[in-house]
């Protein structure tokens, strides 16, 4: 199992706490990915929005794409998963962008591709919002001017979306053949996309059974389409670790107190502009991602033997939030993640 987690650019994770003790400053995510690559977490994801989805459109949040460049140099390990979404960028220069941090991070920079869903960002910030579908034939589009000017000496392309005459990028990416692509969706064509074009599969957070099933498909798509099977299969969830249960479920009650904030909004477009599977409950709007579903609340022990239980279902990335960030990743890391290992290895031992 590797673990991840979202860096905090919006402030915070919770819609229904007002502050979070996490500012979305730079110098508060260096000093979180510096002390998460220290503690032995191997990965942040950088969401990419420029309004923020938590807090409400008028507060701050920091831009993904200059903030991974900068993280990409005070850290030598982690590895740096940042979301691009087609209708924003120009595929060409992202490459090139992707290439460059690439090198700044010595083949620690990675993808997360989101097709999009909030339709009043795109209006503010001049960005393509199509039809849902035809979002995920751009983005089919988007991937393919990726690989080809990263693999190829000289890439042209002509589609419907993008043309490219004759481009050149130099130096390509330090990973070979290309920086990983990750990528979730749960709709029918975004499924179709992501088994042709991506390296690896996200899923927002499911129980056990949930999460088994996707994955099982997963693959078998995968498998259908004659390639290498994914890299990883990754889940966001959100921790809550407390010495007692008692104390774990007082924690879950302060930050499910429903109060419809600002941040209401983007969660809106969230649910009826995207293709969900999963019907989302207003709880779902207290944590990002859906990410109390995996229920990692409770002791160590309980958290510990549930990461174990995803990890049977094919699970081996976590991509976890917490509040406030620096101190319950600590708690995580030094009570949780050992425990993990130990338990792996009793039972192991016992089989």
């Amino acid at each position: 199992m590797k673990y991840g987690f979202w860096l905090p650019i919006f402030g915070g994770w919770l819609r229904n706490v007002e502050d979070e003790q996490m500012p979305p400053t730079f110098d508060y995510a260096k000093q979180v990915i510096q002390s998460a690559e220290k503690w032995g977490f191997d990965t942040t994801l950088i969401a990419e929005l420029y309004l923020n989805d938590i807090k409400g459109p008028e507060q701050d949040s920091l831009e993904a794409w200059s903030t991974a460049a900068a993280l990409a140099a005070v850290t030598e390990k982690i590895e740096i998963m940042t979301a691009v979404r087609p209708g924003f960028h120009n595929p060409a220069v992202t490459a090139k962008m992707a290439a460059n941090i690439d090198h700044i991070s010595n083949g620690r920079f990675t993808l997360n591709v989101v097709s999009a869903w909030w339709e009043e960002e795109a209006r503010q910030y001049g960005g393509i919002f199509t039809e849902h579908d035809e979002r995920y034939e751009r983005t089919l589009e988007f991937l393919d001017v990726l690989k080809g000017l990263w693999t190829q000496e000289t890439f042209s392309y002509d589609g419907k979306f993008y043309q490219i005459r004759e481009a050149k990028l130099a130096p390509k990416p330090v990973q070979k053949p290309n920086p990983v692509l990750y990528a979730g969706g749960e709709s029918e064509r975004g499924k179709q996309v992501i088994s042709a074009a991506c390296d690896a599969y996200v899923m927002h957070g499911g129980t056990v059974e949930e999460i088994e099933r996707k994955i099982n498909d997963m693959k078998q798509r995968r498998q259908a389409t004659g390639q290498a099977p994914f890299a990883a299969f990754g889940m966001a969830a959100y921790v809550i670790c407390r010495a007692t249960e008692e104390e774990a479920q007082e924690e879950l009650a302060r930050i499910t107190d429903v109060k419809e904030s600002s941040g209401y909004a983007g969660y809106q477009d969230f649910i009826n502009k995207s293709q969900l599977e999963t019907q989302i409950q207003l709880r779902d709007y207290s944590v990002s991602n859906r990410g109390l579903r995996p229920n990692l609340v409770g002791t160590p022990e309980h958290i510990a033997k549930t990461i174990l239980a995803y990890e049977q279902a094919g699970i081996d990335l976590l991509l976890l939030q917490f509040s406030p960030q620096l101190e319950e990743m600590e708690r995580f890391a030094k009570g949780v993640m050992p425990l993990v290992e130990s338990l792996r290895e009793a039972s192991h031992s016992l089989s």
